[in-house]
């Protein structure tokens, strides 16, 4: 299949949920949720809700479960708690959702991140998958490391994987 097969056959305007894990942001500091947002509708895509969840696992699964729950969102990102401070919980609970993990996703992300910061990029977990039907991403909580995952990685491919998902 040629990349113009490729991006013909992707789902179009997706709607996407938005949960930033952070125990000091809210809604309107969250800088990085921000930069989801105005990515995703640069793209044609809906955002359904946008929420700020402290770094409690209870709370990331019980956010996260509410959407993969909810027949209108096609994609859930998250950012934040993707890092190894002991607080950082992120990755334990949407790994424990995921039905399939897509490795590359953080492989390739880590790779970009070390040409941009370098052996510092190892410190980032971040994770992606397929949970109840939909796409799951877990991106670190800053905004270079938001930006990074939305332009080179998740807008490109988000309507092919999401295409994929509701074959």
């Amino acid at each position: 299949m040629s990349l113009e097969q490729h991006h013909k056959n992707a789902a179009q305007a997706l709607k996407v949920a938005i949960i930033t894990v952070s125990d000091t942001r809210d809604l309107d500091s969250d800088k990085s949720g921000q930069l989801i947002v105005t990515g995703l509708k640069g793209a044609s895509h809906g955002v359904v809700d946008r929420t700020v969840v402290r770094d409690e696992a209870t709370l990331i699964a019980a956010d996260l479960r509410r959407h993969l729950g909810d027949e209108a969102v096609d994609a859930v990102i998250l950012n934040g708690g993707t890092g190894i401070a002991s607080r950082d919980g992120t990755v334990e609970v949407v790994k424990s959702f995921l039905d399939t993990e897509l490795p590359g996703f953080g492989e390739i992300f880590r790779q970009l991140s070390y040409e941009e910061i370098g052996p510092a990029a190892m410190l980032s977990r971040a994770v992606a998958g397929v949970a109840c039907g939909k796409a799951v991403f877990s991106l670190p909580g800053s905004t270079k490391a938001v930006r990074l995952a939305m332009e080179k990685l998740i807008l490109p491919e988000l309507g092919h994987i999401v295409g994929e998902l509701k074959k």
